[in-house]
């Protein structure tokens, strides 16, 4: 770059080619890439464990999240670094993969830099860095599938789904009710899976928020829920064995494409205008009633006179349901969605037992309830709390704990929490390092540390000395060689004042997919940031 002055002495720069771009290159760009990894890292490790801190998260619209989900917190959060977006992006695919251990993937990607660091600072390359890291991750993966346990579970016996629910709700905001909490993530996940195939469709529990009253009067209902209300006051509040017609048209005239203009000139012409029109209304309702319905439930909205007909007939209706309700409530009542009135015919019409609509309190906020769907296996969770925070918050980790029994109804084995498994983890790749020969043996070493960092910041976060805890928790799988030992940090303590529990007897444990798939994928990320050694970033200059 040349700074050159004209004849009238003005400034300007000549820029050599390519020189429009800045570069960072080699071991600066390696270390300036793990520095902001890490700063990510260190948001979120606060969050880890049952004592974990919540984050407020302001949007730039005012909008206020409390949360110490991982998943969220990076979600939301506003990232502009291109390596930081790498944990944005690892939380998010831990959270579409398994729903559960979110925070611990990106602590732990974070610890395994960190450890990278220090060994790129002893001159080591960052490619042998990586392929040991990989060498020790299978070590640790192999490890967990040798200590992990299988939890038999029925739908008689459902007390290990509820027992692992319960761990993954420990860290949450709603742990105060996390026995009835997890119970309710159970029965919903249960209520649509199919234990035979290990199949359990999504698509089929909903979720609805209202805020008021408390947490624990949180419902599952075995229906659907929406949140509307009968188009006209005086409709009848609840239907016995109703029949539905499930309409995406318009209650209303039909209108012409093409743009027109409609001159009325005389008394009678209006009047004639006026009477299609009424007819028009008649008709709709007259098919409503022929196909034998007793409630309507429409996509789009209608008008007064629509609406005063429909409760001439004795119909009752919904008006403006969104698609994706319309859609659950065709599933779960076996109907058919109309998209016109002269296809409705007694077959299409979905079929519930009850269909009632509910009030809150003393507020006008109204619900419509559709219990025992001719097609029973839809299920709707009604999160109740204080304010609507506490319900969003609460929507979240239900949805966490519910990940987490799918996952377990797909592959039932187990590993221990508490930092057990990252602890015999850590042991297991601290022998295999042993039997390596070579510059391998210093990474895989650093890997083992890293492992240690879980249940570092577990202690941490609950307030206790976190050299002591992992130390006394380490020193008792050893000494047992027992791999359930881990840190019990709602025990009381132990009289050489630690909180070393084996985590089977105090029934803490999360599924063994989750746990391998958390070192896997933070394996993967680290790897993929070592081997960055350029940063070039266009349309800058220095």
């Amino acid at each position: 770059m040349s700074l050159i002055y004209d004849e009238y002495g003005r400034p300007f720069i000549i820029l050599k080619e390519q020189q429009a771009k800045a570069r960072v290159k080699g071991l600066e760009a390696t270390k300036a890439n793990i520095l902001a990894a890490k700063s990510i890292s260190q948001i979120v490790r606060t969050s880890l464990g049952p004592k974990g801190m919540d984050k407020i998260l302001v949007s730039p619209d005012g909008d206020v999240t409390i949360t110490n989900d991982g998943a969220t917190i990076m979600d939301r959060m506003e990232v502009n670094h291109q390596v930081a977006k790498l944990l944005v992006e690892l939380s998010a695919s831990q959270d579409d993969e398994i729903g559960d251990g979110t925070t611990g993937v990106v602590v732990l990607a974070g610890a395994l830099l960190e450890q990278a660091e220090k060994l790129l600072g002893r001159g080591i390359h960052p490619v042998r860095i990586a392929e040991g890291f990989e060498k020790a991750a299978e070590v640790a993966i192999k490890t967990l599938g040798q200590i992990g346990d299988t939890v038999p579970f029925s739908s008689d016996n459902l007390d290990p789904l509820v027992t692992t629910a319960m761990t993954t709700l420990s860290s949450k905001i709603i742990n105060v009710d996390k026995r009835k909490m997890a119970e309710i993530a159970v029965n919903a996940v249960v209520g649509v899976a199919d234990l035979e195939r290990k199949d359990v469709n999504f698509d089929m529990i909903r979720m609805e928020g209202k805020p008021g009253g408390s947490l624990e009067d949180t419902e599952l209902v075995n229906g659907i829920i929406i949140d509307k209300d009968m188009s006209h006051p005086q409709m009848t509040k609840t239907i016995k064995d109703a029949k539905m017609c499930i309409l995406t048209c318009p209650f209303e005239p039909p209108k012409p494409k093409t743009k027109h203009k409609l001159n009325i000139s005389s008394k009678e012409a209006y009047e004639k205008l006026y009477q299609q029109e009424q007819e028009y209304f008649k008709e709709m309702v007259q098919q409503v009633k022929d196909s034998g319905a007793n409630l309507v439930i429409c996509q789009w909205g209608f008008d007064d006179e629509a609406n005063h007909l429909l409760l001439q007939n004795g119909l009752a209706a919904v008006r403006w349901v969104g698609g994706v309700e319309i859609e659950h409530i065709a599933i779960a009542t076996g109907g058919r969605i109309v998209p016109r009135f002269s296809e409705l015919s007694p077959e299409k019409l979905g079929k519930a037992g009850t269909v009632r609509e509910v009030s809150f309190g003393n507020t006008k906020e109204r619900m419509i309830v559709i219990e025992d769907c001719a097609n029973s296996n839809a299920v709707t969770v009604l999160v109740r709390g204080g304010n609507k925070m506490i319900v969003e918050e609460a929507k979240r980790s239900l949805h966490d704990a519910m990940c987490v029994v799918r996952n377990l109804i797909k592959d039932n084995r187990v590993v221990y929490g508490g930092g057990a498994a990252e602890i015999a983890c850590s042991l297991a790749v601290s022998t295999y390092a042993e039997s390596i020969v070579g510059v391998d043996q210093f990474a895989i070493r650093a890997f083992a540390d890293a492992l240690d960092d879980i249940p570092l910041a577990l202690a941490e976060n609950s307030g206790l000395d976190p050299i002591k805890e992992l130390a006394a928790a380490k020193s008792r799988q050893m000494k047992e060689n027992n791999p359930l030992i881990g840190l019990g940090l709602n025990e009381v303590a132990n009289e050489d004042g630690s909180h070393a529990t084996d985590m089977k007897e105090i029934g803490v444990f999360e599924t063994l997919v989750g746990k391998q798939e958390q070192i896997s994928l933070a394996t993967q990320v680290v790897k993929m940031i070592l081997k960055i050694d350029d940063v070039i970033t266009m349309g800058q200059y220095q």
